[in-house]
């Protein structure tokens, strides 16, 4: 967040404090608005947003902590600082408890007031809308990084034009939220979206899953099904872990691009679509185009323009924005009175390693907010959280992937490297077991017994 954009409402009957604070805070570069009363401080939210609200916790009628209730029901993600007197600090620590971001003791520091503004700024919320009032195109993409607004600036420009986009990153990173994103960018916003994961679909139904089949093109094919190239007519298709997608389906996918038309499992006879594709990959393309398990000419084909996505650990200033995203989403689907994580529970969440990425976040929000007895989360639950997410768990795909690769090592060596025999016991044809051993690498005569 840019500090000269951040709002700040300041709250206190005394005027002579009032205009100290104000100019204390405006020396930070902050726009700073004032409210003489809890009553004056809700017309003002009422009239314009504010990031952070600092209120004085005595003030006649309405005071800092019925301010604070009234503000957690109207704006559940506005962070509050009550400064307090030393006489109500056990009161102050207790409204802590409740969700209050913080409080200050007078007399404080121009330092602390910065300091704590500062912290509240980072659980302020969301994504900036542009400035063209036409910022809905990146919704679920909760960020204020550098590195993510240089992204989508680049995303928005190749949005407007019909190129193939392939985008990489690691996995958990949000490649699937960004395609959404460059389609609702896109003049082909009102047509569908329509994602596949090119690895959690066996390879003998990709191909009919994406270009469809004719009834009876096959045993089970009991009635016509028109596939997701079809569905994506006029839209988008997006093509995730494209790298797992199998060789001989790889031509197939290149005469698509190419001639803009498909031909179902069983016809003889082409359709026309009208599809962009925006594919995704969390692997080397150019070391398996090396290795010989990816062609090259639809490597270029389908990274016309390339997009990467950076790791959390990389955009760690978006966390607290994620975070409260997460936590506002989970504790409205579970009914939870959850509204925060606490002062060092939110640094915990800062300083993690996230492997897992924002799917691991998340992961670690859900449980942190299940778990929670309070409206605010404490260090123990994330610490808890932390280290018993189940990042450690492999996705579907990559467990269905490793599992095949192990069942086909067992089979070759069992039969000693015969792939026929192999094949049976697999209850797959010849040609369809070969290929099975070049997608994981396997080389037949390495099994063979040598006597």
């Amino acid at each position: 967040m840019n500090p000269g954009n951040a709002r700040i409402l300041l709250v206190d009957d005394d005027p002579d404090l009032l205009h100290l604070t104000r100019l204390r805070l405006a020396s930070a570069g902050w726009q700073v608005d004032t409210a003489a009363s809890g009553e004056a401080a809700l017309s003002a939210l009422a009239a314009h947003r504010a990031d952070v609200l600092v209120t004085d916790w005595q003030m006649p009628k309405m005071d800092g902590m019925a301010l604070f209730d009234e503000v957690r029901r109207r704006y559940p993600a506005l962070p509050v600082i009550i400064i307090t007197a030393h006489g109500t600090v056990p009161d102050a620590v207790e409204a802590v408890s409740r969700g209050v971001f913080g409080y200050l003791v007078k007399p404080f520091e121009g330092s602390e007031l910065l300091a704590k503004v500062k912290q509240a700024l980072s659980l302020s919320a969301v994504a900036p809308a542009s400035d063209d009032g036409e910022g809905a195109w990146r919704k679920g993409v909760i960020s204020r990084s550098p590195q993510m607004e240089e992204l989508l600036a680049e995303a928005r420009l190749v949005a407007a034009t019909d190129a193939s986009v392939l985008i990489s990153g690691e996995s958990g990173t949000g490649k699937e939220v960004l395609a959404q994103a460059i389609h609702r960018a896109s003049s082909r916003s009102n047509g569908p979206f329509v994602a596949v994961n090119c690895g959690a679909i066996p390879e003998n139904l990709l191909e009919s899953e994406l270009f469809g089949h004719e009834k009876g093109a096959f045993t089970g094919a009991a009635s016509r099904h028109n596939g997701l190239f079809l569905e994506a007519d006029g839209g988008t298709l997006f093509l995730d872990e494209i790298g797992d997608m199998p060789l001989p389906l790889q031509v197939k996918l290149l005469r698509v691009l190419q001639e803009r038309e498909i031909r179902p499992v069983g016809s003889a006879r082409s359709v026309p679509v009208n599809v962009r594709v925006v594919s995704a990959t969390h692997r080397d393309l150019e070391g398996k185009i090396r290795e010989g398990v990816f062609r090259e000419d639809l490597y270029y084909r389908l990274n016309v323009v390339a997009l990467k996505l950076p790791t959390l650990a990389e955009r760690r200033e978006d966390i607290p924005l994620l975070a409260r995203h997460f936590l506002e989403r989970v504790a409205s689907r579970y009914g939870k009175d959850v509204s925060g994580f606490s002062q060092d529970a939110l640094e915990a969440l800062m300083t993690a390693s996230w492997r897992g990425n924002v799917r691991q976040l998340a992961n670690v929000v859900e449980q942190c907010c299940v778990l929670a007895t309070s409206p605010v989360i404490p260090l123990a639950l994330v610490q808890k959280a932390i280290s018993e997410d189940t990042v450690s768990l492999p996705s579907l795909a990559e467990a269905r992937r490793q599992f095949e690769h192990d069942y086909l090592s067992r089979l070759l060596r069992l039969t000693g490297g015969n792939v026929a025999d192999a094949a049976r016991i697999a209850d797959r044809n010849r040609t369809e077991f070969y290929r099975l051993l070049q997608k994981y690498e396997l080389t037949p005569t390495a099994f063979k017994v040598v006597n």
